[in-house]
């Protein structure tokens, strides 16, 4: 039996961070990307209720919901200044030195095919970087949700 539909590129996810300090609303796209893991199930915690009556079957209520987004890739830098790829660069020197009420920061991202974008008010930890002699600069953070998302239509 055929089926009508068909995957999706994972290369056509964009995921953009906005600039807090900018003066108008700002969207930064994160550049260099080569992965992403969405994890649903981040911070999900639950409350066992089993109890005799269960006959022997573990029972549960989900008691908080939670995500994250972890995204890796390449660090990127502007061939002719040499500046780092500014959605990448607000994140490792603005946002990764805030601390608690002043760590959160919205981020969004969407497929390109998709008409709507997915807005989180999240945290981040800054991931790893490196590479070896013949490698290209790692660049990597994890972007966890704090509430529940909101979305927001696609504005040309």
């Amino acid at each position: 039996m055929s089926t009508p539909t068909r995957p999706i590129d994972a290369r056509s996810w964009i995921f953009e961070v906005q600039d807090m300090e900018a003066g108008t609303e700002t969207w930064l796209p994160i550049a260099g990307l080569n992965t992403f893991t969405m994890n649903p199930g981040e911070n999900e915690e639950v409350a066992e209720t089993t109890a005799f009556e269960s006959e022997g079957a573990y029972e549960e209520d989900v008691m908080q919901r939670g995500a994250s987004i972890a995204l890796a890739g390449q660090y990127r830098v502007n061939k002719s200044t040499g500046e780092q790829d500014p959605g990448q660069a607000y994140i490792d020197n603005t946002w990764t030195n805030r601390l608690g009420i002043d760590s959160h920061n919205p981020v969004r991202w969407r497929h390109k095919s998709q008409t709507s974008w997915v807005v989180w008010d999240a945290t981040v930890s800054p991931g790893e970087q490196g590479g070896g002699n013949n490698d290209k600069t790692s660049w990597a953070a994890t972007i966890r949700r704090n509430g529940w998302p909101t979305t927001a239509p696609v504005t040309p």
